[in-house]
C-alpha cells in the first residue's frame, strides 16, 4: 500500500496502519534522585560535578525529578496520545555496582513504570544501556575493559527476569559512536577521557556488551523484539576532491559500528589509529556482535557536508575535517540550523534510511531519536509557541513518508523528547522536548509541538503543511508536585 494516501482532507497525507508513534527520553537526563533507595553512582554523576565539564556547572542530581513523578509523566504520554514510550534502565539504580547484587527498590522503580505504561496502553520500549555506566565499573577500566560487556549482558538478564512479562520491545545499546567519540577520544562525555588506545578498545568492547545483551535478552524472552540504537552521521561531499575523505569519516563514525552488527567485520579500510587492536577480539566475538536482530533504531539530527577549503583561510559556514588538510565542513548559508548548530535537512533522513534498509537487507528501522533544539520561552499567556520545532517535525516526517514510498521498513517514530531535560554537557540551557520544563519547580508544560506530534500520533495524518494549529488550545500544565524541584 502507498503510504501517500490521501486522507481525509485535500493534502493530507496517512502513515500505514500500525506504524508506531512515540517519544523518548533517557535515564540520567530526567530522573534525578541520584542518592535515593540504594542507587550508586555513574560515570556521569562524577563527570557533572568535575568543575568545567558542564555548562554553569549543571548537574542531573534533579533533572526532572522524574523518579519522583512516575505517574504524573505517565500522564504526559496520556494525554499526548502516542503508541509507545522510549526509556532507559538507570544501571547503577538497578546494580549499584554494575554487578552482583541487584538493589531491589531500583528495580520496582521500572517494574511500576512498565505497568502504569501498559495500564494507559502505551508500550514499553526499554533501552538497556544509554551511557550512565556506574561509576564502579568505569573505576576497574570501563568499556576499555571486556569485563564491562558481560556485565552488560548480566544487567539484560536482570531486566529480562523482572519485566519481561510486561516489555516486549528492548534495545540493547544507545549511540556506541557517542560512547567512544565523546567518552574516550575527546573527553567531552563521561567518562571523560582522550586517548585512542582506550578508544579503539571501548569500540569493541561496547559492541561486544550489545552481543551479550542481545544473547541474554534472547535466551530469556525468545518472542520480544531487541535491536540496538546508533546514530550514523551522513558524510556527503560537495566535490570530487573530498570524495575519499567523505569515504574515510563514514569508515571512522558509522560503518566501524553497522559493519560488526551487519557483516559480522570491521571496515576494511578503517584507519588503523581507530581499529580495534587484534588481540583484543577472541574466537566467537564477531558472531555474538552480529546475531541476528529483530530492527534497527536509528537516531538522526543532522547530516555533514565537506568541500575543499583552505584551513588558513576559512570562510563563513566552514570548519576543519580534522585529520584531512584541505577538506572542510560547510553549511550553506540557505541552510537553517538549530540553536546547536546543527543544520536541518530532512532529506538526509530519507537518505539514510534508504541506505540501511539496503545495508540491512530489508531489516525493520525505527527512528528511536529524532528532535532539535530551540530557545523555548513561556509567554505571559502561559504558552510555548515553538513553531520551529513543528516545522522540523512536519518536515523530517515527510522524509519518512519518501523513505516508506521507497520500499524502506520503517516502523516507527520516536521524537526526541518527551519533555526538556538535562542536555549532557550542555547542561539545562538546550530544550529538546515536546514539553516545556520550569527546571525551579519540575511543572510540565505542553507546547504547540506537543499539539502538533500529538494530533499526527492520534489520526496517524500529516497535513500538507506545518501552519500553526489556529484554535487548538493549550492542555493544562501538569500542577507542583509535592516533591518540587
Amino acid at each position: 500500500m502507498n503510504s501517500l494516501m490521501q486522507g481525509g482532507s485535500e493534502g493530507v497525507r496517512r502513515f500505514p496502519d500500525g506504524f508506531i508513534w512515540g517519544v523518548g527520553t533517557s535515564s540520567y537526563q530526567i530522573e534525578g534522585a541520584v542518592s535515593a533507595e540504594g542507587r550508586g553512582p555513574s560515570i556521569w554523576d562524577t563527570f557533572t560535578h568535575t568543575p568545567g565539564r558542564i555548562n554553569r556547572g549543571d548537574t542531573g542530581d534533579i533533572a526532572c525529578d522524574s523518579y519522583n513523578r512516575l505517574e504524573d509523566d505517565v500522564r504526559l504520554l496520556s494525554d499526548l496520545g502516542v503508541d509507545a514510550y522510549r526509556f532507559s534502565v538507570s544501571w547503577p539504580r538497578v546494580l549499584p555496582t554494575g554487578s552482583g547484587a541487584i538493589n531491589q527498590p531500583g528495580l520496582d522503580y521500572y517494574r511500576r513504570l512498565v505497568e502504569a505504561l501498559n495500564e494507559s496502553g502505551i508500550r514499553p520500549v526499554l533501552t538497556v544501556y544509554h551511557w550512565d555506566l556506574p561509576q564502579a565499573l568505569e573505576d576497574r577500566g570501563g568499556w576499555a575493559n571486556r569485563d564491562t560487556a558481560k556485565r552488560l549482558g548480566e544487567l539484560a538478564a536482570v531486566l529480562a527476569d523482572a519485566l519481561g512479562d510486561q516489555v516486549s520491545t528492548w534495545v540493547t545499546i544507545n549511540e556506541p559512536l557517542q560512547t567512544v567519540q565523546q567518552g574516550y577520544r575527546t573527553g567531552t562525555h563521561a567518562p571523560g577521557l582522550a586517548d585512542l588506545e582506550l578508544a579503539a578498545a571501548a569500540t569493541h568492547h561496547i559492541l561486544l556488551g550489545h552481543g551479550y545483551a542481545l544473547q541474554a535478552l534472547r535466551a530469556a524472552l525468545p518472542s520480544a523484539a531487541i535491536g540496538p540504537a546508533m546514530d550514523p552521521q551522513p558524510f556527503v561531499a560537495l566535490d570530487a576532491a573530498v570524495e575519499h575523505v567523505a569515504l574515510a569519516l563514514d569508515a571512522e563514525y558509522n560503518r566501524v559500528y553497522m559493519d560488526p552488527v551487519f557483516r559480522g567485520s570491521y571496515p576494511a579500510d578503517l584507519d588503523g589509529d581507530l581499529r580495534p587492536p587484534e588481540a583484543l577480539i577472541l574466537d566467537g566475538d564477531m558472531e555474538l556482535i552480529s546475531a541476528p536482530i529483530d530492527f534497527f533504531g536509528l537516531n538522526y539530527y543532522r547530516p555533514h557536508h565537506l568541500r575543499s577549503g583552505d584551513w588558513d583561510d576559512l570562510r563563513d559556514g566552514e570548519r576543519p575535517v580534522a585529520g584531512h588538510p584541505g577538506a572542510v565542513y560547510y553549511v550553506a548559508p540557505e541552510i537553517q540550523c538549530t540553536v546547536m548548530g546543527w543544520p536541518i535537512v530532512p532529506n538526509g533522513l530519507r537518505d539514510l534510511l534508504i541506505r540501511l534498509h539496503e545495508e540491512s537487507r530489508g531489516l525493520p528501522v525505527y527512528i528511536t531519536e529524532n528532535g532539535c533544539a530551540a530557545d523555548d520561552y513561556l509567554t505571559p499567556e502561559g504558552t510555548i509557541d515553538d513553531q520551529e520545532r513543528v516545522d522540523y517535525i512536519h518536515g523530517h516526517l515527510l522524509a519518512v513518508l519518501q523513505a516508506l514510498d521507497a520500499g524502506v521498513q520503517v516502523a516507527g517514530y520516536f521524537h526526541w523528547s518527551l519533555m526538556d531535560n538535562f542536555e549532557w554537557a550542555e547542561g539545562y540551557r538546550r530544550r529538546f522536548g515536546l514539553h516545556y520544563v520550569d527546571f525551579g519547580t519540575g511543572r510540565r508544560i505542553p507546547k504547540r509541538s506537543a499539539h502538533f506530534y500529538g494530533r499526527v500520533a492520534r489520526t496517524g495524518e500529516l497535513p500538507s503543511s506545518p501552519a500553526a494549529l489556529d484554535g487548538e488550545p493549550q492542555a493544562e500544565a501538569l500542577p507542583e508536585a509535592s516533591a518540587a524541584v
